[in-house]
């Protein structure tokens, strides 16, 4: 009988065979496997050799895969990590003109969290900016802020001065349908004007309006430089007062004179915080310069009436006499001064003057160029403001130590943002016009710079900032880590090959090292090169799912 089982078995798998007697092969189970990575879950845990298997994109599983996928990627020798998380992304506008965000990609980062400066539309206009930005595509995962400052504005436009009862209640009617839409909470920018014209009293009234949604509140603190720690004190008791999380964004001791001892007390008077329940955590790049427009060597006074008012002053030589004077004497009330805070014009380097007259030279200290020139440094820079409208022109502040940097980076509750946007095509400068190798390196410059050469961090602990404990930050659970039902963002790099290349001078070259990168499942990066792919997904806060946002007609 046994005989007889085995024999008309047989027949089958005869009759089943293709010619030749070759069985086909079985159709893929997957669609995706990565094997013999060395895989770091994201969590701080140290590697372990597994493969995995991703279908409809998430992780369908993790260990021995035995089953194909349509796409077999063999990465022994590489490590298999979770996409990495920009926690400080300038790339609102610039999605909507190209969603690849290529160098964003290149450098391993799957989602991007903006909004410094607010979103591209007003709130109003958010939901549809967000189906916009759905119907186009985009290459990553994205998620914004919206800036509190961009509420004001609505109301009362860009000049100085306190609300009124009512001007507050519109105010916060926008912040409102800003949560609703899905922003991820406020951001503030407040060494900026007119940002830096909102009080505090202000903020924490606008905070408890994102709270209420499970916001956050994010922010460029008023001040960076000398009054660090009274600016990080704001940022706490706004947190405390208002009952919401804090992200202190691109965190930095940028102040010459206090290295060394400024960004220590930074930590202390956090942690302190921390341990009475304050919900707050910071992010950084990793250059020792900072990047914005050279506009911020002007006292905020100046524009006080509103940013046209302002550039008409900027004109008037007795105007600038006394604004020199201010300049030599530090920083006030209401403005950082950048420039003593880098040490000088002589540490303060033109970026990009949008005026052939002053572009020729691009990356010479506002100093050199003054001497060039036979000019003050300081009319150097105003005369480049002025030429450079409508744009801003973009100026480098070499304020930072690197042993602060190393200082914050050890930090347990320090995420990575690069503060820079995506690009808008091959290999040019980010869409706010500011050449820095931040937009282009800043995350593999913290596996290359900091855990392989300075040996500041693990790379386990490295890939965790960058991963795990930012998406935990940004309430993202379906994301930031390697686990069976998550959503399947990996990056996957070379250690050893691993190069953040681009420098101050040549600020648009792509990294080495980061072979492939998957976004929801679908490869974006394969084998070094953008795929054209755009599976990325918009992330909207939960303020999108609440009651009011369900009854607000869409």
């Amino acid at each position: 009988m046994k005989f007889q089982i085995a024999a008309a078995t047989l027949g089958v798998a005869l009759i089943l065979a293709p010619a030749g007697g070759v069985r086909a092969d079985p159709a893929p189970l997957y669609d995706v496997v990565i094997r013999n990575g060395r895989l770091l879950d994201g969590q701080g845990n140290p590697w372990v050799l597994a493969d995995i298997a991703i279908k409809d994109g998430h992780f369908a599983k993790i260990g021995r895969i035995e089953g194909r996928g349509t796409r077999e990627i063999n990465a022994q020798g590489d490590y298999v990590s979770p996409g990495w998380i920009d926690m400080m992304d300038q790339s609102g506008e610039a999605l909507l003109k190209n969603g690849l965000a290529e160098n964003k990609l290149r450098e391993g980062v799957t989602t991007a969290i903006a909004g410094e400066g607010g979103t591209p539309v007003p709130s109003a206009q958010i939901a549809d900016y967000f189906k916009k930005l759905e119907r186009q595509g985009i290459s990553l995962n994205f998620g914004t802020y919206y800036s509190s400052a961009q509420a004001r504005m609505e109301v009362m436009g860009d000049v100085a001065g306190r609300p009124t009862a009512q001007q507050m209640d519109g105010i916060k009617a926008h912040v409102d349908e800003a949560m609703r839409a899905g922003a991820m909470g406020i951001a503030t920018a407040l060494i900026y004007p007119p940002d830096s014209f909102q009080s505090t009293e202000d903020l924490i009234e606008l905070a408890r309006v994102a709270a209420k949604y499970g916001g956050i509140y994010a922010s460029h603190m008023r001040d960076e430089s000398a009054k660090l720690l009274q600016a990080i004190g704001e940022s706490i008791e706004i947190g405390e007062k208002a009952g919401i999380q804090v992200e202190i964004f691109h965190f930095k001791g940028a102040y010459a004179p206090g290295w060394g001892k400024l960004v220590p007390e930074a930590g202390e008077l956090i942690e302190a915080a921390r341990a009475r329940g304050v919900s707050i955590a910071a992010d950084m790049y990793v250059y020792t310069a900072g990047g914005t427009g050279l506009d911020i060597t002007v006292p905020n006074w100046v524009w006080e009436q509103g940013a046209q008012r302002g550039l008409k002053r900027l004109k008037d030589p007795h105007v600038r006499a006394r604004l020199k004077k201010e300049i030599a004497s530090g920083s006030m009330a209401g403005w950082s001064n950048l420039v003593e805070a880098s040490g000088g014009w002589d540490h303060v380097v033109l970026a990009n003057a949008f005026d052939p007259k002053y572009d020729r030279y691009r990356f010479k200290s506002i100093d050199y160029i003054a001497k060039q020139l036979g000019k003050d440094p300081a009319d150097v820079s105003w005369d480049i403001v002025l030429g450079a409208q409508p744009n801003r022109a973009m100026g480098l502040f070499f304020m930072m130590s690197e042993e602060d940097i190393a200082t914050a980076l050890r930090w347990p509750w320090m995420s990575i943002g690069s503060d820079a946007g995506a690009n808008e095509g091959q290999g040019t400068i980010d869409a706010i016009g500011l050449p820095h190798p931040r937009a282009y390196a800043n995350f593999p410059r913290v596996i290359a710079e900091y855990v392989k050469k300075r040996h500041v961090l693990s790379l386990e602990d490295a890939i965790r900032k960058m991963t795990s404990w930012p998406a935990t930050r940004m309430r993202l659970y379906d994301r930031g880590a390697i686990r069976e039902g998550l959503k399947a963002d990996v990056t996957i790099f070379n250690e050893e090959r691993l190069d953040d290349v681009a420098t101050y001078e040549t600020p648009t070259r792509y990294p080495a090292g980061v072979d492939y990168v998957l976004v929801n499942g679908q490869l974006v990066i394969d084998q070094g090169r953008h795929t054209g792919a755009k599976p990325g997904s918009i992330l909207r806060g939960a303020g999108a799912n609440s009651p009011e946002a369900r009854e607000t007609p869409r």
